[in-house]
């Protein structure tokens, strides 16, 4: 069990970096498969189906937020002021390592290029970040935490609320310049969604 899952991690460290290099066109199984020391390509296909299957793999292992959201029924009933702090923080993990980085440029240029790879980052990142965030944002209305609302719309907020932030560590350095530290942000930013949900009196 040992070998199988030494070697699907070194697949998915030469997948992250031929994906890194090359763009989700560029790489190919046959080159992961070389990066990765296989003699058969085909080896690739016993651990992962397919390219969008092991693109989807080597983004939920190099990215924080997908693994803080990667149990959701484990979160469903924790209150919200520890649950959203930890998505926050989970979040700004992802941009702010150099590996994050690499992967936030990755996923950013591919989805720009090509459609169908912006489709399928959306499905595999923003969907099922924003899809957890709905459904416990739901779930916390029905344990009388928030008030009633529409959760699609709150879980898209919330992360917006962070977008500033995050942009500030891979895009717009300008924004840094205030010096406002992630958790100062954090706690301010859950601060005021929570305030603006909390149940009527």
């Amino acid at each position: 069990m040992a070998e199988v899952e030494d070697r699907r991690a070194q697949i998915l460290g030469a997948a992250f970096e031929e994906f890194s290099n090359k763009g989700f066109k560029g790489a190919t199984i046959k080159s992961i498969a070389g990066a990765a020391g296989m003699q058969s390509p085909a080896l690739i296909y016993h651990y992962f189906p397919d390219k969008e299957a092991l693109f989807r793999a080597v983004l939920e292992s190099r990215a924080p937020l997908l693994r803080a959201v990667g149990d959701p029924d484990a979160l469903l009933d924790l209150p919200p002021e520890k649950v959203l702090p930890t998505i926050a923080r989970a979040y700004f993990a992802t941009v702010v390592s150099p590996i994050g980085q690499r992967l936030a440029r990755l996923m950013l240029g591919e989805a720009m290029r090509r459609t169908e790879v912006a489709e399928m980052l959306g499905k595999a990142t923003v969907a099922r970040v924003l899809g957890f965030l709905t459904r416990y944002l739901s779930r916390q209305v029905e344990l009388g935490r928030l008030r009633p609302h529409d959760t699609r719309s709150s879980a898209r907020a919330f992360m917006g609320m962070l977008a500033p932030q995050a942009a500030g560590k891979i895009l717009l350095p300008a924004l840094r310049a205030d010096g406002l530290e992630d958790d100062e942000h954090i706690e301010t930013a859950v601060g005021i969604f929570l305030r603006g949900l909390a149940p009527e009196e």
